[in-house]
C-alpha cells in the first residue's frame, strides 16, 4: 500500500536572492510538507534568514517562485500571507499590555471583541502563561517574553509559523526548556513551522527535516538521523557534531565491507554501500561519539576489526560524558566522546579505540 504524500505548505522553485553583487541565496528548490517543523541550519551568512524573509515577504526574490498552500505569493504583501513570525528580540510593544500584544494581529482580521478575548486567553493557556494578560512586557522574564511572542504568533491561526533564531537570546537551561515548549506546541496545534538556527542541537532535537546550508546553497536535506549519520559531504559532517576526518584510498571489497588504507598506514573496514573502486581516494568520517574507548587489558579483544591502541593525550569532563583526544601508535590524533561507565581514563593511560565499521562513513574526494 502506497503512503499518501502530504500536501505541501511551502514550496520554493528556483528561488535566489542577490544584494547588488553579492549572491545571498543560490537557486534553491524546497518542499515543506503540511504540519511539519523544518529547520534551516547553517553558519552566519549562509542564506537561511534571507530564505525565511523571502517567504515572509520582507525581501523580494531576485528570481524564482514562492508558493504558500499552492498559491504563488511573490507579489502578495506580507499582511496577506497569513504567517506567524517570531524573532530573536521578541518584538513586543513595551507600552501595551500582554493582552494587547497577543491580540495585535487579530485587529486587522475583523475578529470581534468576544472572539478576540477567547482566542487570546486560549493562546496564553497554550504557552502556559494564563493570568498574565494585564501585565506589561517589562514585568516578564526573557523566557516569558518568548512565550508571549509565541502566543502572538499562533493566535492568528497562521498557515505557516516562521521563527528566526528565536531562542538565541536565552541562557542554555532556558533554551532547552523553550525547545521542548516550541516542539510540543507545534505538535499540539500542527502548524507548519520553518525554524532558522545555527545551533545543531536545536536542529537535531526539534526537526522533522533539516536543510543544511552554506554560502547560499543547500548542502543536504533530510531527517535529523539521516543528515547526522549519513552526511553527503565534508561540510555537513563537520558542521553537525564532532567528527574525525582521515584520508585514504580504497583497497577493495571484503563482502559487504570496503577496505581502506589510511594515510597513516592503518587499514580500516567500512560498512558502506555503493560502488568503490580500488585505488579511489576517499575521506573517512567517524563521529567522536561513535568511537568506543576501551581499557588496554588482556581480556580486551585486539582481534576485532578497526581496533587501535593509543594514549590519552587530553580529556575534558562534561558531566555525563568525557571528551578524549587519543594519539595512536603512529601519531594520528583521534577525538572520542564516551559516556562515563565507571572511572574516566587518565591522561597518559594506554587505551584501545574501536571504530565500528557501520559507523565509518566514506566520502568521495
Amino acid at each position: 500500500m502506497e503512503t499518501q504524500e502530504k500536501p505541501k505548505a511551502v514550496q520554493l522553485r528556483g528561488v535566489h536572492k542577490r544584494f547588488d553583487k553579492v549572491v545571498a541565496v543560490q537557486k534553491t528548490d524546497l518542499d515543506i510538507e503540511e504540519g511539519t517543523l523544518v529547520t534551516l541550519l547553517g553558519p552566519s551568512g549562509c542564506g537561511k534568514t534571507t530564505i525565511l524573509r523571502m517567504i515572509a515577504g520582507l525581501e523580494t526574490p531576485t528570481g524564482g517562485d514562492i508558493y504558500i498552500k499552492g498559491k504563488r505569493v511573490n507579489d502578495t504583501p506580507i499582511h496577506k500571507r497569513n504567517l506567524g513570525m517570531i524573532f530573536q528580540d521578541y518584538a513586543l510593544f513595551p507600552h501595551k499590555t500582554i493582552f494587547d500584544n497577543v491580540a495585535f494581529g487579530l485587529k486587522y482580521r475583523s475578529v470581534g471583541k468576544k472572539e478576540t478575548r477567547e482566542r487570546v486567553m486560549r493562546a496564553l493557556e497554550m504557552v502556559r502563561l494564563p493570568g498574565v494578560e494585564n501585565r506589561m512586557p517589562a514585568q516578564l522574564s526573557g523566557g516569558q517574553k518568548q512565550r508571549i511572542a509565541l502566543a502572538r504568533a499562533i493566535v492568528i491561526e497562521p498557515d505557516v509559523l516562521l521563527m528566526d533564531e528565536p531562542l538565541s537570546a536565552l541562557d542554555e537551561n532556558l533554551r532547552e526548556e523553550m525547545r521542548r515548549e516550541v516542539d510540543n506546541l507545534q505538535q499540539m496545534i500542527g502548524v507548519t513551522t520553518i525554524f532558522v538556527t545555527h545551533d545543531q542541537r536545536e536542529a537535531l532535537s526539534m526537526s522533522d527535516k533539516i536543510v543544511v546550508m552554506k554560502d547560499g546553497r543547500k548542502q543536504q536535506e533530510g531527517g535529523p538521523e539521516e543528515v547526522y549519520n549519513d552526511p553527503t559531504n565534508h561540510f555537513v559532517a563537520d558542521f553537525l557534531g564532532h567528527s574525525n576526518f582521515l584520508n585514504g584510498e580504497v583497497l577493495g571489497r571484503d563482502n559487504d565491507f570496503v577496505r581502506i588504507r589510511m594515510e597513516d598506514g592503518n587499514e580500516i573496514l567500512s560498512l558502506q554501500p555503493g560502488e568503490w573502486d580500488s585505488g579511489q581516494p576517499v575521506e573517512l568520517v567517524v563521529r567522536a561519539q561513535k568511537l568506543d574507548i576501551l581499557p588496554d587489558a588482556d581480556e580486551a579483544s585486539t582481534s576485532d576489526v578497526n581496533m587501535f591502541k593509543g594514549t590519552v593525550k587530553d580529556r575534558s569532563y562534561m558531566g555525563g560524558e568525557v571528551s578524549y583526544f587519543v594519539e595512536l601508535e603512529n601519531g594520528t590524533l583521534l577525538h572520542a566522546i564516551n559516556l562515563i561507565r565507571s572511572k574516566p581514563f587518565r591522561r597518559g593511560e594506554t587505551v584501545l579505540l574501536h571504530a565500528p565499521p557501520r559507523h565509518c562513513k566514506l566520502l568521495k574526494k
